[in-house]
Formats: C-alpha cells, structure tokens, sequence
C-alpha cells in the first residue's frame, strides 16, 4: 500500500460541511498541516477556527498542481454527482487528491487502495480487497476479502458487504446495510439503509429493505 507523504506539498481541504470535519479531525489526530480550506461560505465550525479559508474551490487554481494535493471534502448521498464532479473536474486540471485512513481502522496490507480513498474510524477491510479512486468507507463499515469497490463508491457507516462483493462506478450502500458474499452490484446501483442484498443488482437498481424489493429506474 503506497502512501503520499502529505507534508511535500500544499494540502487543500474542499468543502466545510459535517463529511469534511470528519476528515479534518482526522487529519488533526495525525498531526497533518493543512494550507487551507476551500467552501462557498467560510466555516462557522470552531474546527476549522487555526485553518486559512481559501475561498471558493477557483482558489485550488491559485496552487501549482505539482506542488498541491487536494482532500475531498464533499460527502454524498444517493443520486448527487457533487463529489464525483470534484474529483474528475480537478483531475482533469492535473490535481491530485489525497488519501485521508485514519489510524483507528484496520486494513489488511494485501488489500489494494486508490487515489483519494477515504477511510473512517472503525473500518475493517480484510485481505485482497481492490478499493478504486475516490471511494469512502464511513465509520465502522465492513468491507471483507475480496470485495472490489469501483470509482466513487460510498459506503455508509455499519455497512457490511460479505466476502467476493463487487460494487460498480457510482454504487452507494446505505447506512447498517448488507451485501452477501459474492455479489455484484452494477454501476450507480443504491442500496438502502437497513436493507440485506441477497440478489445480484444490475446498473441503475435500487433496493429497499430487509426483503430485497428492487426498484428500477
């Protein structure tokens, strides 16, 4: 597992809400230095009081993207392209982002972790898991041997996805929810909080509730 030594370079916070003062309290814990934050209004949270507000997310371009690295601050819910538009719009200019672990979660070393992976307080992923870019794993979720979660994925906190589970661009696992071993979820595929998969999910279903009820879109 590759980790960037985040002290190089200029780090930039993105957004201010509740997703991004997990991450900072985070980042605080590991003694991080952070340049500043980015949002469309500066923070009221008494976090961010000793950290430089930057402005709107134009001030990123004010940084080099050689000498910037960039945390994605925006949470997201089902169906919002926000953070996903974040992380390929800046990307695409030659930025890159950050990966935020904390230190209380545990991470098999054989696992595989992309660019600007976030992983919460809690988290377990166990042996030979592939975790893509951009992807958060919240607080206490469960993402056991073998799992591959693509580009994007977010999963709740107290999510559990069993053994050989493969989630799709764009996929988002509800809050306590389950995934049984090996199944696969297709792209922007939701699962609902409290819901248990027991069926293979093609691009675009959703899921609601402990009888897995399928909705098409």
């Amino acid at each position: 597992m590759k980790e960037i030594c985040l002290q190089t370079k200029h780090l930039i916070l993105l957004g201010a809400g509740g997703h991004a003062k997990v991450l900072l309290s985070i980042l605080v814990k590991q003694h991080t230095v952070i340049t500043g934050v980015c949002a469309l209004q500066p923070p009221q949270s008494a976090m961010f009081a000793l950290i430089p507000f930057l402005g709107d997310d134009s001030a990123v371009l004010q940084y080099p993207p050689e000498k910037t690295l960039l945390i994605n601050g925006v949470g997201a819910l089902p169906g919002s392209s926000a953070r996903r538009d974040i992380f390929n719009r800046f990307s695409a200019l030659g930025y890159r982002f950050a990966s935020v672990i904390s230190s209380d979660a545990l991470i098999d070393p054989h696992c595989t972790l992309g660019e600007g992976v976030q992983i919460m307080p809690g988290v377990i992923i166990n042996a030979d898991a592939n975790i893509a870019d951009n992807v958060i794993i919240n607080t206490g979720a469960i993402v056991e041997h073998d799992c591959v979660l693509e580009r994007h994925t977010i999963v709740s906190p107290g999510a559990i996805l069993c053994g050989g589970v493969c989630c799709g661009e764009n996929s988002y696992i509800g809050a306590g929810a389950t995934v049984i071993q090996g199944l696969t979820l297709g792209s922007n595929t939701t699962v609902a909080a409290g819901s248990t998969v027991v069926r293979n999910l093609l691009d675009n279903q959703k899921i609601y509730g402990a009888k897995s009820v399928i909705k098409i879109e």
